[in-house]
């Protein structure tokens, strides 16, 4: 699966405001998806941070990396899912979002793309 057929997947699920593949270790965007008004820039920076330090969270813990990282809000949520090329699957959703559904798609998508 390539990388925009990985953004698609994600996108197409109602709800769904965006994603981003981002490169874990500086925060760049390599590819997007995104409705106007959302920040790609300030997304990708906020993931590769928060992937970075549950990483660090978990290594301290003596646990696997984490698969799947969930940041909620009250406008709604942040999915992220670790590729297994060092880069960041990463889906911007608003409160209405089926979040089951964006799990597996966001996890399915992660697992194939990279």
């Amino acid at each position: 699966m390539s990388l925009s057929h990985a953004l698609t997947d994600v996108t197409r699920i109602p709800g769904v405001r965006g994603a981003l593949v981002v490169s874990r270790d500086d925060g760049l965007v390599v590819a997007d998806a995104l409705m106007e008004g959302v920040d790609g820039h300030a997304v990708a920076a906020l993931a590769a941070s928060l992937a970075a330090r549950m990483r660090g969270v978990t290594a301290v813990l003596g646990q696997p990396e984490p698969v799947l990282l969930m940041l909620g809000a009250t406008e709604g949520i942040l999915l992220l899912a670790p590729g297994p090329s060092g880069l960041l699957l990463v889906a911007v959703a608003g409160p209405e979002v089926n979040v089951a559904e964006l799990r597996l798609s966001l996890l399915a998508a992660a697992g194939t793309a990279f």
